[in-house]
C-alpha cells in the first residue's frame, strides 16, 4: 500500500461503505470500542455525550479522541475539522463558537458528507458547512482559520507532513490546531503494515510518537504539547492473525505500542 492514490481509495471505500451503513460491522481501527475483525478494544478514554452540543446522529464512533475537547474554541472563531465525517466535531465546535463564529467540515468521501448535511438540515444551524476537499490540498485560503481539529484521521494521509503544512497555510498567525490521532512506540512488525484493511484503521497507517511530533515542529509550530496520551491494548487474538507464534514473542519483546494522543500546537 505504498502507492498514495491506492491509500486513499481504500480509506475513501471504508469509510462510504460505514456513512451507507454505520450499523455495519466495521473493520476500520479507529472507533470507540472494536478493532479490525470485530475485535474489542477501547481507543481512548472520555464519553462524547458528555460535551455540550453532542448530535448522537453524527457520532459513528469512529474517533479514538475528543480533539474538541482540548481545542481551546473561543466564541466567534472560524473551525475546520479535518475529515468530519458524519459532523459529530463540527457539533460540538459549533456549542463553544458560538452564533458569530463558522465551523468547516472538510471530507472526501461524498457518502459521508451527504449523511452530515442531512444532519445539518435537522439542526437548522447556519453557521455549518460541509465541503469536499483533500487534507492534503485543502480548498481553503490562507490564513482564515483560528482553530483546526481532526480525530484519527491526519495518520490515514499518506503525506504527513503536506497535511500539516496544509494546516499551517490555513491557520491565522497565533492559530493553532488541537487532534487526536494513532502513534506507536517501536517498530510494528512489517505483517501488520501489509494489511490493507488495517492501513484503512489506524494501527497500520501510524507513526512512531517523535516522528509525528518531529513532522509538526519541522512544519514550523510552536507550544506542541500532548494534552492527553491512552494507552491501547490489542487484544490477543487480534495479533495471532496477523503474526506467528515467533513473531509474536518478538513483538511483546520489544516493547512497541500503540497510543491515542491528543496534540496541540500554535502557529
Amino acid at each position: 500500500m505504498e502507492n498514495s492514490k491506492e491509500i486513499k481509495e481504500v480509506v475513501k471505500k471504508k469509510y462510504s461503505e460505514i456513512a451507507v451503513n454505520p450499523k455495519q460491522d466495521k473493520d476500520l481501527c479507529c472507533t470507540e470500542t472494536t478493532c479490525c475483525a470485530n475485535v474489542e478494544f477501547k481507543a481512548f478514554e472520555g464519553e462524547y455525550k458528555t460535551l455540550e452540543g453532542y448530535n448522537k446522529d453524527a457520532d459513528l464512533k469512529l474517533g479514538c479522541g475528543m480533539p474538541t475537547e482540548f481545542a481551546r474554541i473561543k466564541k466567534g472563531d472560524t473551525v475546520v475539522d479535518l475529515g468530519s465525517g458524519a459532523g459529530n466535531d463540527c457539533f460540538v465546535a459549533r456549542s463553544q463558537t458560538g452564533e458569530s463564529g463558522m465551523v468547516i467540515g472538510l471530507d472526501f468521501t461524498e457518502e459521508m458528507l451527504k449523511r452530515a448535511n442531512e444532519n445539518l438540515a435537522k439542526t437548522g444551524y447556519k453557521n455549518i458547512k460541509f465541503v469536499y476537499g483533500d487534507i492534503e490540498k485543502m480548498p481553503i485560503e490562507d490564513a482564515v482559520v483560528d482553530v483546526v481539529v481532526s480525530n484519527c484521521v491526519l495518520n490515514l494521509c499518506p503525506d504527513k507532513e503536506k497535511a500539516f503544512s496544509e494546516i499551517f497555510r490555513i491557520l491565522k498567525p497565533g492559530g493553532h490546531f488541537s487532534v487526536s490521532d494513532i502513534v506507536l512506540t517501536g517498530d510494528l512488525p512489517d505483517s501488520l503494515r501489509k494489511v490493507a484493511e488495517l492501513y484503512a484503521g489506524c494501527i497500520s497507517g501510524a507513526l512512531k510518537k517523535e516522528e509525528y511530533l518531529g513532522i509538526i515542529e519541522k512544519t514550523g509550530f510552536k507550544n506542541i504539547k500532548v494534552d492527553k496520551e491512552y494507552q491501547i491494548t490489542l487484544p490477543e487474538e487480534t495479533l495471532q492473525k496477523f503474526l506467528t507464534k515467533e513473531q509474536l514473542q518478538k513483538y511483546r519483546e520489544s516493547g512497541t505500542g500503540a497510543y491515542s494522543i491528543n496534540v496541540y500546537a500554535e502557529k
